[in-house]
């Protein structure tokens, strides 16, 4: 599982040690590549200049804050802490569709409890033919 700790709150005073923004980069552009959006419907959808985005696309040669790299991952459809985990080198997972380890065990629990549902409807379908046959 993902280890959880509280981020540091990022300024724009350059860069910090272990802080991966070409990790960052690749993420944002990959991302955008796979939406099919453009710096100018990023922009709109996230609220922020098209040119602080085009910083961050480029590795950010200085350093951004939290709430820009927040409203990126929000605008690119990932929990608000994706880019922050990318860029602090926490492991993020890589499953189709950008889905972290959270949403794939929330996608399994509601699988598990459809199937829970089709087995108790299986199990009364049972029960009436089995009754049905027993009065012939």
């Amino acid at each position: 599982m993902l280890e959880r700790s509280t981020p540091r709150v990022y300024t724009s005073r350059g860069q910090a040690e272990g802080e991966n923004w070409p990790a960052v980069a690749v993420a944002v552009n990959d991302r955008m590549a796979a939406l099919r959006i453009g710096q100018q419907e990023l922009a709109d959808l996230s609220g922020l200049s098209v040119s602080t985005l085009r910083l961050v696309q480029h590795g950010a040669s200085r350093r951004v804050q939290n709430k820009t790299l927040t409203a990126i991952a929000r605008a690119l459809d990932w929990p608000d802490d994706h880019l922050i985990r990318v860029l602090v080198g926490n492991q993020v997972s890589d499953a189709p569709g950008g889905a972290t380890d959270r949403e794939i065990l929330a996608g399994i629990g509601r699988i598990e409890q459809r199937l829970d549902d089709l087995a108790r409807r299986l199990t009364v379908v049972e029960e009436l033919v089995t009754a049905g046959t027993a009065h012939r």
